[in-house]
């Protein structure tokens, strides 16, 4: 049985259809390996370099543009040191008896995140740059008297 595109059956096999745009599963999976790099505090000509590529094509994996293929981010992951599993992470979606996306929604209230915010990244990744664990943990309590006199807790 041969199914053909029209403007009012599109077939998608999982992909957006030509002209909307990337696929919310690309676009998931790219943000998390932008959320991942920048906790490491690599760039993207670092890990372009790694990959064996520029840093343009890094960042349109990193925006959905383009898809990352399974051999990719199978070295993506071993680069980043992280399991695959983790691109997956904090993305809902029902995956029809065919296997393909019929829907992905970020997890609720990922889109506000904190955690995924690149100052956030920044500031994690500072917070493990200091060395001394004594100092680390009065940076902690210190941040944690600030949150609570500011939030008026």
């Amino acid at each position: 049985m041969m199914v053909s595109k029209t403007p009012d059956h599109p077939v998608s096999r999982g992909r957006r259809v030509r002209g909307e745009g990337p696929h919310p599963v690309d676009i998931h999976v790219g943000s998390r390996i932008r959320m991942r790099r920048t906790l490491l505090g690599l760039s993207q000509e670092k890990l372009g370099d790694a990959l064996g590529l520029t840093f343009q094509q890094v960042q349109k994996y990193e925006r959905g543009a383009n898809r990352v293929g399974s051999s990719r981010l199978y070295e993506i992951s071993r680069i980043l040191d992280v399991p695959i599993s983790f691109f997956f992470d904090e993305m809902s979606g029902d995956v029809s008896n065919a296997g393909t996306v019929a829907a992905v929604e970020p997890v609720e209230g990922s889109q506000r995140d904190p955690l995924a915010r690149r100052e956030t990244l920044e500031l994690v990744r500072a917070y493990y740059r200091i060395d001394d664990p004594r100092v680390r943990k009065s940076v902690f309590e210190l941040m944690k008297s600030i949150a609570a006199e500011n939030s008026g807790n």
